[in-house]
């Protein structure tokens, strides 16, 4: 049954099958004969049929619903295109929008993991068991950009958009300053830390991702509504603790690296992860792919920094701890 949080805001957990993440919150705000959905889940069988339920518990008309999408990851939008109706706005931004639709997406993650020494044999099938290629929303749709500062209105609801990039280039958080609300989707959750992943040159998500969390720190914000596990009030507490989180790994890949040069890949298989497997290659390969990902980033972020040095050998990159001898 939707759990009703505030007056006219409800919660309902949309299940994602055999994934460490169990589900995801989709929020839905009702007032003034509209509604608004905040994220949907997976387009896979078991969360349309759980997302329909939600939606006819609550009366949702659909020809009066619009949609708002935190990010373009297939556990946030992948059911939207179900639902959608002409007469829906599907907000979203233009950044994340562009990632969502680019032909050359997947392409370009596999040159990449290639690059940081994923093992070729292993790549196309990480890619066709990825939830993102496998789940995603299959019919198009027009999107409603929005940006900083714009607000959506629903109801006794007036929510500010903020652009939180990190997790993905164009995440968005909801603010509503009357209620001190944040709609956090995977920017800050509470009992797990977002993934923050490169599969990309030129990039450093987690730089960004650490700038956004500086950016919503200055908010007065009493409920935080995350995009996974339980809303929670401690909200500048967990921003320290994610931070920290951050700076914990990236000491513990500086201290990977004193052994010697090693690919994004090869640096992920020493890192500490909380799964329950006794050795790297028993790693299913979706969480080997989102591992090294984090990894890279990581060592991204430290090259940018000057804590590591990159060098190409044979069309493969390597990470250097600069304060090793020799290095």
């Amino acid at each position: 049954m939707p759990e009703e949080l505030f007056p006219g805001l409800f919660r309902e957990l949309i299940p994602i099958p055999r994934n460490p993440l169990r589900a995801v919150n989709s929020y839905v705000i009702r007032g003034g004969g509209r509604f608004l959905v905040i994220d949907t889940g997976m387009n896979r069988p078991k969360c349309r049929e759980a997302m329909e339920r939600y939606l006819k518990e609550l009366q949702v008309d659909l020809s009066r619903a619009d949609f708002f999408i935190t990010h373009f990851h297939a556990d946030h939008l992948g059911l939207v295109s179900e639902f959608f109706q002409p007469s829906s706005r599907i907000y979203m931004s233009t950044v994340d929008d562009r990632s969502f639709r680019d032909p050359e997406h997947w392409n370009g993650m596999a040159a990449v993991a290639r690059m940081n020494g994923f093992p070729e044999a292993d790549i196309r099938e990480a890619i066709d068991r990825h939830p993102g290629f496998r789940y995603h929303a299959r019919h198009d749709f027009t999107t409603t950009f929005v940006r900083e500062g714009d607000t959506v209105e629903i109801g006794d609801y007036r929510l500010t958009c903020i652009e939180t990039p990190g997790h993905t280039r164009g995440h968005l958080c909801l603010y509503e300053p009357r209620k001190k609300m944040l709609f956090s989707g995977d920017h800050i959750l509470e009992t797990i830390t977002p993934n923050i992943s490169l599969w990309a040159e030129n990039e450093d998500p987690l730089r960004s991702y650490l700038q956004s969390l500086d950016k919503v720190y200055r908010y007065d914000v009493d409920h935080v509504l995350p995009g996974h596990r339980e809303p929670f009030p401690h909200f500048r507490t967990r921003i320290d603790e994610l931070k920290q989180h951050h700076d914990v790994r990236s000491s513990e890949i500086l201290s990977i690296l004193r052994d010697g040069r090693k690919t994004a890949y090869e640096t992920a298989s020493y890192m500490t992860w909380d799964i329950d497997c006794k050795k790297w290659e028993d790693f299913p390969l979706p969480q080997q792919w989102f591992a090294a990902g984090e990894a890279l980033a990581h060592l991204q972020y430290l090259q940018g920094r000057g804590k590591v040095k990159r060098e190409l050998r044979g069309g493969k990159a390597f990470f250097i701890n600069v304060k090793v001898r020799g290095a």
